[in-house]
């Protein structure tokens, strides 16, 4: 579909092509950012400033979340090693956060509650003294 709505359709031409240059070269990787994806975030009313940058460690999360293996994501990263896919450009999935924090509560209760089980009212008290709603808000 891409290559059908392009001026510049044979497979020697760039996928993202400057129509200043004539096709004769890819448009430059700023420009991307400046005429199209910055732009696009502003409609959705993003102002945080995004580069590449960003994008490598969303691509990195995305491949994390997706369960794809840390191998094919490092190499597809380009990355040199595992370890930093690693330990510098993936984070752990709120998904992934939300359970740990769970299990930890659940063990954390008296009696075998279930922190899920809990009334939403202030009267079941932590041992330590916490009330549900300050555990939820500990969790986040």
């Amino acid at each position: 579909m891409w290559r059908r709505a392009s001026p510049y359709r044979s497979s020697k031409d760039y996928v993202f092509p400057s129509i200043q240059k004539n096709g004769t070269q890819p448009l430059q990787p700023d420009m991307i950012l400046k005429r199209h994806i910055r732009p696009a975030l502003a409609k959705l009313g993003i102002d945080k400033v995004i580069g590449w940058h960003s994008f490598r460690h969303g691509m990195s999360n995305l491949l994390r979340e997706c369960g794809v293996d840390v191998k094919v994501a490092q190499e597809l990263l380009r990355h040199a090693n595992s370890r930093i896919t690693l330990d510098i450009y993936q984070q752990t999935v709120t998904k992934e956060r939300r359970a740990a924090q769970t299990l930890a509560f659940n063990e954390l209760w008296p009696d075998n509650t279930r922190f899920s089980d809990l009334p939403s009212d202030r009267t079941h008290e932590h041992p330590r003294g916490l009330q549900k709603e300050e555990v939820m808000l500990l969790s986040d």
